[in-house]
Order: C-alpha cells, then structure tokens, then sequence
C-alpha cells in the first residue's frame, strides 16, 4: 500500500472546511481521507499554515515552493513522489494510489459526509 501525503496551501483550518461557506472540494478531499484512514490507508496532510515545518524539510515540496510559490500548492506526493500539484486528487487518482476501489471509496466516503459533528451539532 502507498504512502500518501498531501501539502495543503494556508487555512484557516486543518481541513479548510471551516466558517460560514465550506468550500465543496475542500470538503470532498477531508471526507475521502477520512474514508482512506479508516481503511488503513496510509494518508497525511500537511497544512502550509499550522505544519510549515514538513514544507521546509520535504525537499520536493520545498523546491517547488522555491520555483512556482503557493500557486503550486497542494502538492501530493505518493511513495515519496511528486505525482499532482495545483489542485487536489481525483476519486480515481486516490483509488488508484490507495489501492482502495473507488465504488468503496464513495460508499465510505458518502456514509462519513458532513463536517464530523453529530446530528443538531455544530453545523
């Protein structure tokens, strides 16, 4: 199984889906590695405004920093390369590099939707 890591530009939050408007893709990326962690996935984010220490010490995402700026971000590297820059994985993209079939990946995906508080929570 891969190792999957994905370098986040600055939020607000961890995920980015935080405040009055959640941004769609921002919540579809946080739902699917949600769904890929509770497969044993091996999946990590990094975001640029709460962890920019993994952005200096991983030396691919610290020379396309130095190349193209934030307008490179996110990044995702899987099994220590590059594979996406400027925007975030596909379904099938995440499928393909999790090992994790993407008819699964949606059914745990649609069943973990919403932004995790309980029903009449927080949201």
């Amino acid at each position: 199984m891969s190792k999957i890591e994905i370098f986040d530009p600055a939020m607000c939050c961890s995920t980015g889906i935080c405040g009055p408007g959640i941004d769609q893709e921002l919540l579809r990326v946080a739902t699917t590695v949600n769904a890929l962690t509770k497969k044993g996935v091996d999946i990590i984010r990094y975001g640029l405004s709460s962890e920019p220490q993994a952005f200096i010490d991983n030396k691919k995402v610290n020379e396309y920093l130095m190349k193209e700026e934030v307008g490179v971000l996110p990044i995702t590297i899987v099994d220590g390369e590059v594979v996406k820059t400027k925007a975030y994985p596909t379904a099938d993209e995440f499928a393909q590099w999790s090992g994790v079939a993407k008819e699964e990946l949606a059914a745990a995906a649609e069943k973990d939707s919403g932004c995790g508080c309980d029903e009449g929570g927080c949201c």
